[in-house]
């Protein structure tokens, strides 16, 4: 008899036949079980050497408090976390680092017991990612052997913890910029290194960015790719002369323009004797029209022009457009400008009002809605700040805030066991926002009249679930004082099982990159504006079953010592 070769982290072949299709490995190469903390694998041998290391556990990972002050978190990770357990294999080259890294007392049988592991006995649930989620409630409940686990959780929180963290930016930069903006990741040469680079440019499309600069995570990710010319090519040149190639042939292939450059320069001349325009401008800086005739002649069909090298209205603007002019002549339409200084809402203004002049002067249909891009350090304090101002820009490009969560430097994410061998466990604290919720749980997003969530709820997994049209008592985990009556509309149940491991439930199958976009901008779209708004915004309620409640403080007072006076 035929042996089939094991992939996919060693599945038997009738797993093959029950699940999709096998998952690739982490988008990372760096991603492997090394990538963890040393007490990770010391807990795990203390677990190996008390023989409780195939003892069944569930962890929760979940955060505490939503970022960047705001009251909503969007869930980004779940993919790196799946294609990473289902590759879990360690190398003969890793453990023989391990036995290296830890005591030499340690016996030959927990390296042994290494080299035998997989995920093949782990199951994972988790809220589809692309999610809004909220304090408490688990993003993913991971259950298997306790020293697997165990190995799971530093590269788990790992994925999550930066994933979420600019997925949330980025839509919180969205939220302010408004649907109808076009917004563009620039971040790639202020990122945390190139990892921190790919994972930003991944996670803010994700958020709703629409573009990104990043090569790399284009060519990986499918985004679309967005970009043009810095300050440097404009500066390069020193003027007119230095154009060698001046022909371009029109955008049908029709005829030839032998001397693009003299056309452009026959525009500028016009511009300048346009009664409208005297005083705006005058002699413009012929280095920087050199540079844009340039660049249209290698890029006619997508000519942007950076404006602000030299001066934006006085030499900037009517250089693009005398350049955009003469494309105009030959049936190219020009792409737009960025502007990189200054004061963008008042820079913005004016050059819509001189678009529209040429526009109006010349007759050239819609010249005056061409597209102004705007970046330089932006933020969403900036973006409220243009907001507030008025201002005519149509895309923004945003890098260094946005990538490197300068707001926030991380989401806080944790991973707490919370059942072992079928009996739940506590974490207490001084601090009750540290104090987990025991036990394996479901979670349920309850919807009012208005299509609008009204608040998560978590149930002991044995308990039926909510019905729509019941009504339901909801408490606050910690807070007796604090509760409410809930008559749901429609019930969505937010845990799935995306690795079954040797069982034989349904694995759901990985969203693409795109339809977690989607998903993103649909949930955030269904959330009451008082959740989302950037001052204030009404905190977003998690609640327990009155069943859970009760449990949750029996539990606390079974492992509470009790103090003794003297």
């Amino acid at each position: 008899m035929d042996v089939k070769p094991k992939v996919n982290g060693d599945l038997k072949d009738d797993e093959h036949d029950r699940r999709p299709a096998a998952i690739g490995g982490p988008t990372n190469p760096m991603v492997t079980p090394l990538l963890t903390d040393l007490y990770q694998f010391t807990m795990a041998y203390a677990y190996w050497k008390a023989g409780k290391h195939n003892e069944r556990a569930v962890f929760d990972l979940y955060f505490r408090r939503n970022p960047f002050g705001g009251e909503y978190t969007v869930f980004a990770g779940l993919e790196e976390c799946i294609r990473f357990i289902a590759n879990f294999k360690f190398s003969k080259e890793e453990i023989a680092f391990v036995r290296e890294s830890l005591s030499p007392t340690c016996e030959d049988g927990f390296f042994d017991y290494l080299e035998g592991i997989d995920c093949s006995d782990v199951e994972v649930y988790a809220i589809t990612e692309g999610s809004v989620v909220f304090p408490k409630v688990p993003l993913m409940r991971v259950e298997g052997p306790v020293a697997v686990v165990q190995l799971l959780e530093t590269p788990y929180v790992n994925l999550i913890n930066y994933a979420s963290l600019v997925t949330t930016n980025a839509a919180r930069h969205r939220f302010v910029a408004g649907k109808s903006k076009v917004l563009l990741e620039f971040g790639l040469r202020r990122a945390q290194g190139p990892d921190g680079g790919i994972g930003a440019s991944k996670y803010c499309y994700m958020g709703g960015f629409d573009a990104t600069s990043n090569c790399a995570a284009g060519k990986l990710f499918g985004i679309p790719l967005r970009g043009t010319h810095s300050h440097a090519f404009v500066s390069s040149f020193m003027g007119t002369d230095e154009i060698i190639e001046k022909s371009l042939r029109s955008h049908d292939g029709s005829r030839v323009c032998q001397d693009f450059v003299s056309v452009v320069q026959t525009w500028l001349s016009k511009l300048k004797r346009l009664s409208i325009l005297k005083g705006v401008f005058g002699d413009t800086n012929q280095s920087e029209l050199a540079a844009f005739i340039s660049y249209a002649l290698a890029f006619p069909d997508n000519f942007l022009a950076l404006v602000d090298t030299y001066d934006v209205m006085r030499s900037g603007i009517p250089n693009f457009c005398a350049v955009a002019l003469a494309l105009n002549d030959l049936g190219y339409k020009a792409r737009g400008i960025r502007l990189d200084s200054g004061d963008l809402a008042y820079l913005s203004c004016e050059t819509r009002k001189f678009f529209q002049t040429v526009e109006k002067e010349f007759g050239v249909p819609d010249f005056g809605k061409t597209s102004i891009t705007a970046s330089n350090d932006l933020n969403e304090e900036t973006l409220d700040a243009l907001n507030k101002q008025g201002h005519e820009v149509d895309a923004f490009g945003i890098g260094t805030n946005l990538v490197t969560c300068y707001a926030q430097a991380a989401l806080g994410c944790v991973f707490k066991l919370v059942e072992i061998n079928n009996q739940p466990r506590i974490k207490l604290s001084e601090d009750v926002s540290k104090v987990s919720i025991p036990c394996k749980k479901r979670s349920f997003r309850l919807y009012g009249k208005e299509g609008c969530p009204l608040l998560d709820i978590m149930s002991g997994e044995n308990e039926p679930p909510p019905k729509v049209g019941e009504r339901i008592l909801c408490r606050h985990p910690f807070n007796e004082s604090k509760r409410a009556y809930v008559v749901p509309q429609r019930i969505e149940e937010l845990m799935k099982c995306y690795w079954p491991g040797n069982t034989d439930k349904k694995r759901e199958e990985l969203p693409t990159l795109k339809q977690n976009r989607e998903r993103c901008i649909s949930q955030l779209e269904q959330m009451r504006p008082d959740h989302m708004r950037r001052l204030n915004p009404t905190p977003y309620k998690v609640s327990v079953t009155a069943k859970l409640y009760d449990f949750i403080h029996f539990l606390w007072l079974n492992e509470a010592p009790v103090g003794e006076l003297q």
